[in-house]
């Protein structure tokens, strides 16, 4: 008697085909059909419903990522098949199982998404997600932040920066932000109501951000790298902090050099790096802030959407080239 086999439907799959070289293209990317097995015993199946494209991405398809397999990454998708007792179907869940239109997991790295009605399914992609966590973490966990403090965000409408800004706001802080567009510039300023927003693509950064600082800068809140922070660095005050979420100018390669680290001597400036996974502890006040925060709108925020699975690297492309204003998702399904 013959072994009893799942049934195989097809599903789609993001691969990458080959190591970008510098900048991502999309042809180092593929839209690839493979099959996709019932659920087993123990396992569930899920379908995606919203996938992030976000930054720390591109460092990883250099080494980390396969060739020739699932884009790394995460989403939210709808169990649609389920085995194990853990979950039913129908369930919301987070997941990081990459760039898969249906997949089959056996729980692991799997979580149940307890959603509040009252707000979008895409906020949990960002504000109420990892990068929302990240903000909150980074900003008061790793660079300690006091209320009242003197604060610069780079990349200040971007999807972490935003939320930073936003936090730094709240606790009563003087904050500045750094964009490269006229438009996000004028949406920091009109609506999240930052102190002073610098456009670095068209103001001298260091001399722009020394004018906005009079009375310098007690966290920096590093997204960028480069010139960035090497304007920065002057203007930090005794005992700053420097919490390094991202140096998105360094990714593709290249990047600008760094003068001034010797700030960092008599400053005593601490610059520390960090990732999302560092806060977990802080997720029940993270996630009760938050909610309050959207739910009052002290937190506002920016979502480019990309309608439909196969624009995935067209999304990852564009963080490169200025096409996002907040968060970057892809939309599959509701």
């Amino acid at each position: 008697m013959g072994a009893i086999t799942a049934a195989m439907t097809q599903t789609r799959q993001i691969h990458l085909v080959r190591r970008p070289n510098g900048k991502p293209v999309a042809a180092d990317f593929a839209l690839v059909e493979v099959p996709v097995a019932d659920a087993g015993e123990g396992e569930i199946q899920v379908s995606a419903l919203i996938m992030s494209v976000d930054p720390y991405m591109r460092p990883r398809l250099d080494a980390d990522q396969a060739l020739d397999a699932p884009l790394l990454g995460g989403g939210i998708g709808r169990v649609v098949q389920s085995r194990n007792p853990k979950f039913k179907e129908g369930d919301l869940v987070r997941h990081g199982a990459g760039f898969r239109e249906t997949f089959v997991s056996d729980g692991k790295g799997v979580s149940r998404l307890q959603r509040d009605p009252e707000l979008p399914l895409s906020v949990y992609m960002h504000a109420l997600g990892g990068t929302g966590i990240t903000a909150y973490g980074g900003l008061l966990e790793t660079g300690a932040l006091k209320d009242g403090e003197q604060v610069f965000i780079s990349t200040a409408a971007g999807a972490v920066g935003s939320v930073a800004a936003q936090i730094a706001k709240i606790k009563g802080c003087y904050v500045v932000g750094s964009t490269g567009s006229d438009d996000k510039a004028a949406w920091l300023r009109d609506e999240v109501g930052l102190d002073a927003v610098i456009n670095y693509k068209t103001q001298d950064l260091a001399q722009a951000l020394k004018d906005a600082t009079p009375n310098g800068i007690d966290v920096y809140f590093e997204n960028v790298g480069g010139a960035h922070l090497d304007a920065a660095l002057p203007r930090m005050n005794v005992r700053g902090r420097i919490p390094v979420c991202g140096m998105i100018s360094t990714y593709n390669g290249g990047g600008e050099g760094v003068q001034n680290l010797f700030s960092l001597i008599y400053g005593r400036i601490r610059m520390e790096g960090f990732v999302a996974s560092d806060f977990a502890h802080l997720n029940a006040a993270f996630v009760a802030d938050m909610t309050e925060w959207l739910k009052s709108g002290q937190i506002k925020y920016q979502e480019t959407v990309l309608d439909g699975f196969e624009r995935a690297p067209e999304g990852l492309i564009g963080l490169f080239e200025g096409a996002n204003s907040g968060k970057m998702l892809i939309h599959i399904a509701d």
